[in-house]
């Protein structure tokens, strides 16, 4: 069995889709790159086969154009961007392939990433336990972990500052105790949270 092209009507806006449109009134949306490919034209047959396989090429052709905007928009891991394709709605099939793909163009490299993720956290004044949060939360493989971590700077004084503001002046037990567990939420440890308070004090000691 078989379909004939009876009409192609290209996309309406941009980022739109081509239309194809067969004699027998049904109708297949395409990619307009996809279209133009495959050298379609009202009048060409397609067989079950053939609509299978540009059916097939569409999709993959869509979740490497989904992931290229997901990558420049944002620094995302493999394991992030095949995740977030396929919340997209692409297979995920399509999914690895348009991660696979863009691996070889080297255009994916966790390593990197991690370190991009690092350097924001450091930047946010985030404590270490935050950080690797982060890099869970991006689906960081924990290979890279240890060597992104090294990059994290001495954050005692940004730890000072961060409670500092928090406390003002002149703080009681209740602010002290909110503006710690606050630090520990932003990653830092007890330990660290106890020696910033106290150089926090000894700050405020005339």
């Amino acid at each position: 069995m078989s379909r004939t092209i009876q009409a192609i009507l290209p996309p309406k806006r941009p980022g739109a889709r081509t239309v194809v449109v067969f004699d027998d009134g049904s109708t297949v949306k395409l990619l307009p790159a996809v279209a133009a490919e495959r050298g379609l034209f009202p009048g060409k047959e397609l067989t079950e086969a053939d609509l299978a396989a540009l059916e097939a090429a569409n999709s993959a052709a869509s979740a490497k154009q989904r992931a290229v905007r997901i990558i420049s928009a944002a620094a995302v891991s493999k394991g992030d961007l095949a995740q977030r394709l396929t919340q997209k709605g692409e297979s995920p099939a399509d999914a690895e392939n348009a991660v696979r793909w863009l691996e070889e163009l080297n255009l994916l490299d966790d390593a990197e990433t991690a370190r991009q993720i690092v350097s924001r956290g450091v930047s946010r004044g985030y404590g270490a336990e935050r950080i690797k949060q982060m890099l869970y939360a991006k689906r960081i493989p924990r290979q890279y972990w240890e060597e992104a971590l090294a990059g994290v700077p001495d954050m005692s004084d940004a730890l000072r500052d961060f409670l500092q503001k928090r406390l003002g002046e002149d703080p009681d037990e209740k602010a002290l105790r909110s503006a710690a567990q606050a630090a520990v939420r932003r990653g830092y440890s007890w330990s660290e949270v106890r020696e910033a308070l106290e150089r926090v004090k000894s700050d405020d000691c005339p």
